[in-house]
Parts: structure tokens; C-alpha cells; sequence
């Protein structure tokens, strides 16, 4: 079949038509998947965007715990250096070999140490020893020691009462690494132990011989009276000296006698403010005509305060312990040399003077009996005079000890609290 050339017109248009449908279908679908790539492109720098972010944001969570982890770390340990070192008990960490770790400054005081930056630093001293043998013990036993007394050797103040409590230290797998010590001074309480034994010894003492005492003072004074009856030129040459020895030995007995009831009278303290200063000035201008008489010389030094006293009953305690330093100077090699020191103790809020001089001293095996009633080392001592020192500084909530005095001699150490501070004493 012919066609015609208007059909073949008809065909060519249809022809055209169809590619050019064609062209542009192929155009939309290029476009299309073109949108679409670039949706996908896009879409996928959204989500590492957000992506970063988040990381961006957990690490500056993370940082910021860091910094709170690293300031609560940084505040626990300050906090645990305060409590160290604000303890008023000594506080001793050791390791398994027993070197010192942690010693806080409380610990230090009471071993009389000086302060130092670092345990590492510490050099042990021998007063310290018998603490470092309980810790030692705690290792070697590995159990804890709960409340062991322990006493430190002396020094200037006389020896140191701790209470020692020592613990193993574990860690988390039960295994030992170390110990810890928790130590008190005692010494206040052993030495308020001591006043209240005095004090009731004292008052047993006085009760049971004060009436003794004044039946035989009246005996004495009879026996004496009667002596002094006989007119000594009346008498017989060689009886004459028979009624002196009476007359002086029942003087003698009679001023023995009367010591002793000073003694065993209870005290009856007349407290008013008194300068320390003045009351041992005024004892050292009575003994330095008769020592400067010998060629030495009293010397009063140091640091005084007040305190609350009997000024009577100190200035009689201070008499007797300068006539006492005297008369064990007197026959000597070198002249007689008396120093009254006094230190103020602001931490414990006590007053610390002593008595030193340069005569023979006393034996140690001596200090402690030299302060009882009739014991004493004079040839004619009534044994009386530091009995009635040591009452009144007892009476007074202080203490007296003897020890050896830096001038060779003898010093007698007495401890008197600060006004309003009327406590047990070191």
C-alpha cells in the first residue's frame, strides 16, 4: 500500500514528536536522580555534623567531670592535711619497715621534735624509742594494741606518759602494708593522780599526828622550862653542861616540832594575783648579802607572769628552796652560784621556774625521796624544809621535781599553772 505524501508528513511529525517526548523524559529522569544524589549528599553531611557535635559535646562533658573529679580530689586531700594537722592527738603512719610516713605536728610536740617539711626528714631520737617499740610489736603481731601506757625517758620536764593505740593497716586484698598509731599525752592525768595522792597524804598525816604533836611539843616545853629553872652558877662545873644540852636539845626538838605542824596543818590558801617576778626577787634579796658574803652571787632571769596564789605561802616555799640551794653551796670549791630561771609554757598555759646552783647535787636514786617528811642529806636537818615546799606547791595544783642543774648542782623544777588556769600539770 502507496502512501501518501501527506501521511508521510503525518509519520515524520509523529516521528519528532515521539523523540522529543523522549529527549525530555530522559531530561525530567536526569533531573530527578541528579535531586536525588544531591538529597543523599546532603543528608550525609547532616548526620556528620551531627555526629561531631555530639562528640564535640561529650568530650566537654567529659573534661568538665575531669576538672570536678580532679577539684573534689584536690579538696579531700587539703581537707584530710587540716585534720592531721589540726589533731590535738599525736598521729605516727609507719610502712612494713617502719619508716615513718605521716607524723603530724601534735606528734611532733609531744616527742619534742622540731618541726620538719617531710617524715622523710625525721631522724629518730632515743626519747622516742618505747613508742616505736609498740608500732614494731604491731607489725610483728599484726593485731592491733588498744590503749598501751607507755613513758618517754626525761628530759627538761620530767618523763611523758603517752596512751598508745596501734592498728594494722590492710589493703583491699587483706594484705598488711603498714600500721597506724594514735598517741595522748597522759602526763596531766598522771600528774593530777600524784596532787590527789599528796593531798590525801597530807591531810592523813596531819589528822593522825597533829594532836601527837602538840602533846609533845607541851612535853618539850616543860622539860625545858624546868631546865631553865636551874641557875647555871649555882651549879656545879661539871653538871652545867649537862642542863645546856637539855635547854638546846629540847630548843632543837621544839623548832622540829613546830616545822612539822606546819607541815601537817591543812592549807588554808589566801588566793590573790601574784607576780612571780616580785615573789622570787624578794627571796633572792634575802640569801644575797650572806652568798655575795661568800664570794657568789643570786641571779634572777627569764620570762615571769602572774599567777593565782597565796603570796605568803609561795614566799615562804621560794625562802626555803634558796637558803636550801645556799647551804649546799656553802664549803664548796667555787663560790656559790644561784640562778632563778623562768619560762613561760603558752601552749600548755604554764608557768616553769627553776631553782639551779652549784653545789654537790643530788643522786638520781635521791630526786624522788628528797621531798619526803624527816629525809634529808644535812647533818643537822630537820628533813622538813622541801616537804613543806613541795605541800605548798602542791596546794597550789602545781609541781616540784629535782633533776641535775646545767651549773653541776642541783635544780629543783617547780610548775605553777597561769592565772585562771588552775589544771593538772606537766
Amino acid at each position: 500500500m502507496s502512501l501518501t505524501p501527506s501521511a508521510y508528513t503525518v509519520l515524520g511529525l509523529t516521528a519528532i514528536v515521539a523523540f522529543l517526548v523522549a529527549v525530555l523524559v530522559f531530561a525530567v529522569l536526569r533531573f530527578f536522580a541528579a535531586a536525588r544524589d544531591t538529597r543523599r549528599a546532603m543528608g550525609g553531611g547532616a548526620e556528620t555534623a551531627l555526629l561531631s557535635a555530639a562528640l564535640q559535646e561529650a568530650m566537654t562533658k567529659l573534661k568538665a567531670q575531669e576538672r570536678a573529679t580532679a577539684a573534689r580530689a584536690e579538696a579531700s586531700e587539703r581537707l584530710s592535711g587540716e585534720i592531721i594537722s589540726s589533731l590535738t592527738a599525736g598521729l605516727l603512719v609507719v610502712d612494713l619497715n617502719g619508716e615513718i610516713r605521716i607524723l603530724n605536728p601534735s606528734g611532733r610536740r609531744m616527742l619534742d621534735l622540731p618541726e620538719s617539711t617531710g617524715p622523710e626528714e625525721h631522724q629518730r631520737s632515743p626519747r622516742e624509742q618505747p613508742l616505736h617499740d609498740v608500732v614494731a610489736e604491731c607489725l610483728t603481731r599484726r593485731t592491733a594494741i588498744v590503749r598501751r601506757a607507755v613513758i618517754l625517758p626525761e628530759t627538761g620536764h620530767g618523763e611523758t606518759h603517752l596512751g598508745v593505740t596501734v592498728s594494722p593497716l590492710f589493703d583491699r586484698e587483706g594484705q598488711p602494708h603498714g600500721a597506724i598509731c594514735l598517741f595522748t599525752d597522759l602526763t596531766a592525768v598522771k600528774d593530777l593522780e600524784e596532787q590527789l595522792r599528796l593531798k590525801d597524804s597530807l591531810a592523813t598525816v596531819g589528822e593522825l599526828t597533829a594532836g601527837i604533836a602538840h602533846e609533845f611539843r607541851n612535853g618539850l616545853a616543860t622539860i625545858h622550862g624546868y631546865s631553865k629553872l636551874f641557875d647555871l652558877h649555882a651549879l656545879p662545873p661539871s653538871y652545867r653542861p649537862y642542863v645546856e644540852g637539855i635547854r638546846a636539845e629540847t630548843e632543837s626538838l621544839s623548832q622540829v616540832v613546830t616545822n612539822f605542824l606546819n607541815f601537817a596543818r591543812p592549807a588554808q590558801l589566801t588566793l590573790t594575783r601574784v607576780d612571780l617576778r616580785a615573789i622570787c626577787e624578794r627571796a633572792a634579796e634575802e640569801i644575797r648579802p650572806d652568798t655575795r658574803a661568800l664570794g657568789g652571787e643570786v641571779n634572777v632571769r627569764g620570762e615571769f607572769d602572774v599567777i593565782d596564789g597565796d603570796d605568803v605561802l609561795l614566799r615562804q616555799a621560794f625562802s626555803n628552796l634558796l637558803r636550801n640551794a645556799l647551804e649546799a653551796c656553802t664549803g664548796g670549791p667555787a663560790p656559790p652560784q644561784i640562778i632563778i630561771q623562768s619560762d613561760i609554757d603558752h601552749a600548755q598555759k604554764l608557768s616553769r621556774i627553776a631553782v639551779s646552783d652549784n653545789g654537790p647535787g643530788i643522786a638520781p636514786a635521791l630526786r624522788e625521796r628528797v621531798f619526803r617528811p624527816f629525809f634529808t642529806a644535812k647533818r643537822n636537818g630537820t628533813g622538813l624544809g622541801l616537804a613543806l615546799v613541795q605541800k605548798v606547791v602542791v596546794f597550789h595544783n602545781g609541781r616540784i621535781t629535782a633533776a641535775a642543774s646545767p651549773l653541776g648542782g642541783a635544780s629543783m623544777q617547780i610548775t605553777l599553772p597561769l592565772q585562771g588556769e588552775q589544771t593538772s600539770l606537766r
